[in-house]
């Protein structure tokens, strides 16, 4: 409760306030800085914003659509506009991003020398809690939306009624979730199901949500999965399914941002699949996505081999080209080496 009157107090006395999440946004990271920017804006009469490292993926961006002009700034398209919308901030709140490196190089900077109030609200191991005036964390949870749903409810102007949120807010919290869990699929707790009954009964539309989640994608995304799946995808006699979508694949499928979210996910249906590697090409580097099922920890494997980490059967990381692996061409190899030793131990 004294947290609760904490960020009560941190809002009430702010002019300005700025949203962050990660870089490369999920549902959940754009519907929580969504939520939580709706609720200040229209709850609290304040001047919020929502800074995207980045771009708003096509396939999300349904959960903005509601959104005022001005009230999303995206890295991607005006790094001038975000990063001195942060400079000019006297409260910073950092959501989905349990560190600023998760952010761009230069967004990073500004943040942790700006002497705005900073809170963290956040549901990924080891949070940089030293960064922040005010820390929310809670790994047992489905996603942040979860937890930001909470944390509102409590607020006072609210007082625990879910009606009291803008309609915005609530079909950010669910369409986030939504996504967080895979649909209800996994990192699902009694919370998650008591949330999602909530919100449905405060007048949230999921049919609608869903059909933007889920059918609403361009041709070429189905092309691109039947391509990686059945052309691309193997499995190591240890039971790591991988797929590499390299540049060339990117190409020739047009690919944008965000519609290979879920693609990580494929392989964990076929029985003898314990792990699943997701490797995407960028300029320097390999962005990397890991799933695996119960007893087999996709957190350690990305802590100790891909520079990242997560949940315990989510997680991601990073592999930079010259960093284990000579060139791109060498990612196979890297993968079948350090997936092989680890699924032995």
């Amino acid at each position: 409760m004294n947290s609760i009157k904490a960020l009560d107090r941190l809002a009430g006395d702010s002019s300005s306030i700025t949203i962050t999440v990660h870089i490369h946004p999920d549902g959940d990271a754009i519907g929580s800085g969504t939520a939580l920017m709706s609720y200040l804006t229209e709850c609290r009469g304040k001047d919020a914003v929502l800074v995207v490292p980045g771009i708003v993926p096509e396939s999300i961006a349904f959960i903005t659509e509601n959104v005022p002009e001005g009230r999303i700034l995206e890295y991607g398209l005006d790094p001038e506009g975000a990063c001195r919308r942060i400079r000019e901030s006297d409260l910073l709140f950092c959501l989905d991003c349990n560190s600023y490196s998760r952010t761009t190089p230069e967004m990073e900077g500004l943040l942790r020398a700006s002497s705005a109030k900073k809170v963290l609200i956040d549901h990924h191991l080891n949070p940089e809690t030293e960064s922040y005036s005010l820390v929310f964390s809670e790994t047992e949870i489905s996603s942040t939306c979860e937890l930001l749903y909470t944390i509102l409810k409590r607020m006072p102007d609210i007082g625990g009624k879910v009606e009291n949120l803008p309609l915005t807010s609530l079909n950010a919290l669910m369409a986030g979730m939504t996504t967080d869990t895979n649909n209800f699929a996994n990192s699902v707790w009694p919370g998650t199901l008591e949330m999602a009954s909530e919100l449905l009964a405060a007048g949230v539309d999921r049919d609608a949500i869903l059909c933007n989640l889920y059918n609403s994608y361009r041709e070429n995304r189905l092309r691109l999965m039947a391509h990686l799946v059945g052309e691309k995808m193997k499995i190591t006699p240890q039971g790591a399914a991988y797929m590499i979508l390299d540049k060339e694949t990117q190409e020739r499928f047009d690919f944008q941002e965000g519609e290979s979210e879920g693609f990580v996910n494929i392989p964990l249906s076929i029985k003898d699949v314990i792990m699943s590697i997701f490797l995407t090409a960028e300029e320097d580097r390999f962005r990397v996505s890991l799933r695996s099922k119960r007893g087999i920890s996709a957190n350690r494997f990305a802590m100790e081999y891909f520079n990242g980490g997560g949940h315990e059967m989510a997680a991601g990381g990073k592999l930079p080209y010259g960093t284990g692996m000579a060139s791109p061409e060498d990612a196979e190899a890297y993968i079948l080496k350090v997936s092989g030793l680890f699924l032995k131990k």
